[in-house]
């Protein structure tokens, strides 16, 4: 456990830090309350009004979120791959080309369906 210790005090200490930042701000802090200050911000335009319900977003939005997660994804573990890809051999090789297959099958068929045109 005395391993842990000087990770453990360190989390505790940003845990810390964050906490006091925010709540020192909010005692701190100008309390000057105004209509401007308090509406979005949409990049100088005067903001489009939301129905109650908060509005929905088009899909298009989700499927490309999910689009960047499978592809950060992959990214993600094709860097050690490439770490270690001498001490892995023919093995390493065949299990990369198999699971970049299986991302690009992915892909083709996200293409094929229309889901990276931007209408």
């Amino acid at each position: 456990m005395e391993l842990y210790t000087p990770v453990l005090a360190l989390a505790l200490l940003a845990a810390l830090f964050a906490v006091g930042s925010v709540a020192m701000s909010a005692v701190v802090g100008p309390k000057r309350y105004n209509r401007a200050r308090l509406d979005s911000y949409e990049c100088g335009i005067e903001p489009t009004p939301q129905p109650v319900g908060g509005g929905r977003f088009p899909v298009k939005y989700y499927i490309t979120a999910m689009l960047f997660i499978i592809f950060d994804i992959e990214i993600i573990f094709l860097y050690p791959w490439a770490v270690h890809f001498d001490a892995m051999e023919l093995f390493g090789l065949v299990e990369m080309v198999v699971f970049i297959a299986t991302v690009f099958v992915a892909y083709a068929y996200v293409w094929r369906r229309g889901g990276l045109e931007w209408d």
